[in-house]
């Protein structure tokens, strides 16, 4: 039974799904825009909207934090704090979409886009 065990476990050790989450993260705040599984899609996407909230305000304290859950990428942290977050300054919530795919012709997996609103 699976008591008090949330989120997908993606079949990976906890140090690999971590470092698939960062990576994914970044490409989507990069990018504004990334083709994935729909799996991946909705366990990144609480990620992504709490790193956007703090991106509201902008404080040391903040920029520290998302640096540090993104792994030091400087240039994501930047593009977050100065054209990511000033776009949702009056939006409650709710800061990416997910939108279904046909699923992979080679795997058979179900694929979908998440992208920033």
């Amino acid at each position: 039974m699976r008591h008090q065990h949330k989120g997908r476990s993606f079949n990976r050790p906890k140090n690999q799904r971590d470092a698939l989450m960062k990576s994914l993260v970044r490409s989507l705040i990069l990018h504004e825009r990334i083709s994935t599984t729909e799996a991946k899609a909705k366990e990144m996407r609480p990620i992504v909207e709490k790193l956007i909230t703090f991106g509201l305000t902008d404080t040391v304290a903040n920029r520290r934090l998302v640096s540090s859950r993104l792994g030091g990428d400087a240039e994501a942290v930047t593009k977050l704090f100065s054209s990511i977050a000033p776009r949702y300054a009056n939006r409650p919530g709710g800061y990416t979409r997910i939108i279904k795919r046909a699923p992979s012709q080679t795997t058979g997996r179900a694929e979908a886009y998440i992208a920033l609103v």
